[in-house]
């Protein structure tokens, strides 16, 4: 069994406001744990450290012994300014194991880390931080992360991205948090973020614009609804999570996105828009009733 926890599922810049109360304003950030993780040892696996890692950090109280892995899809502010607010590595003991695609060759993930979390642009380091924060260059292909397999792969964005597929509990997880749509109206779908998705449990994915929005956005790095329904359906995932939702997106527009993705999926994908708070409980047998 595996659970899963969203904490920040918004794109670009966060947002919090009364009119996004109900899906949330923070930026991106995932939380995959094991139900029975007392008796098999396996630490939380987090994808990416937006601002709403915050949240996640609240829930764990003081003097618990914390260890957890971070994987980064890539370096943009929303999907790594949360770091210095996460209270367990601002405490002794505390443990992080950070994964990513370094951002250019010769700069590893360490150095860019070190690069943008210090003065003037933020006045505590990485090394400042009370918990231990190892940083893991992580280029394509699969590890095993405990006794989790994880598997990373470019993705089309802006700059280097990853996306990742995890398989753990006897579930799968694929995270595709920024796509670039190839252009209006394609269908086309790069062969290895298809091989990253193919029926997955579960598949997240970046939904962040309109037909209309994508229109005057076409380089900007992302996809349409429409396009996140049609990647799952071509990669036969099982369940679809309309993710990283677009700031200027509030409660009732994200509804209406919902309601027309579902109308677009086949009868045996069911798709949901994810929102703060929410837990997906994942495991063998509820898959197959």
């Amino acid at each position: 069994m595996l659970n899963v926890t969203f904490y920040g599922v918004r794109g670009s810049t966060p947002c919090p406001s009364p009119a996004n109360a109900r899906y949330g304003g923070n930026t991106a950030c995932v939380v995959l744990e094991r139900p029975d993780a007392s008796r098999t040892g396996s630490s939380p696996i987090i994808l990416d450290i937006g601002t709403g890692i915050r949240s996640y950090g609240d829930t764990i109280p003081p003097g618990v012994d914390f260890s957890a892995t971070a994987l980064v899809t890539h370096l943009h502010w929303d999907h790594v300014q949360g770091l210095p607010f996460f209270t367990p590595v601002l405490r002794d003991g505390g443990r992080l194991e950070v994964y990513g695609p370094p951002p250019e060759r010769r700069v590893s993930l360490a150095d860019a880390f070190a690069g943008f979390m210090r003065p003037p642009y933020f006045p505590v380091t990485v090394s400042e931080l009370r918990g231990e924060i190892y940083f893991h260059d992580f280029p394509e292909g699969t590890r095993t992360i405990g006794d989790a397999v994880v598997t990373a792969a470019v993705v089309p964005h802006t700059g280097v991205t990853h996306g990742y597929r995890i398989e753990w509990g006897g579930v799968s997880v694929a995270y595709v948090s920024d796509h670039q749509q190839p252009a209006v109206g394609s269908s086309d779908v790069d062969p290895a973020v298809l091989d990253l998705c193919r029926g997955v449990d579960l598949l997240i994915h970046d939904s962040q614009y309109t037909p209309e929005e994508f229109e005057t956005k076409l380089d900007w790095g992302h996809c349409t609804v429409e396009y996140a329904v049609h990647v799952a359906r071509q990669a036969g995932a099982k369940r679809l999570a309309l993710f990283h939702h677009d700031p200027v997106h509030d409660d009732d527009w994200l509804d209406c996105l919902l309601a027309e993705a579902r109308l677009m999926a086949p009868v045996d994908l069911e798709v949901i828009s994810a929102y703060e708070g929410l837990t997906i409980a994942l495991s063998e047998e509820s898959l197959r009733s």
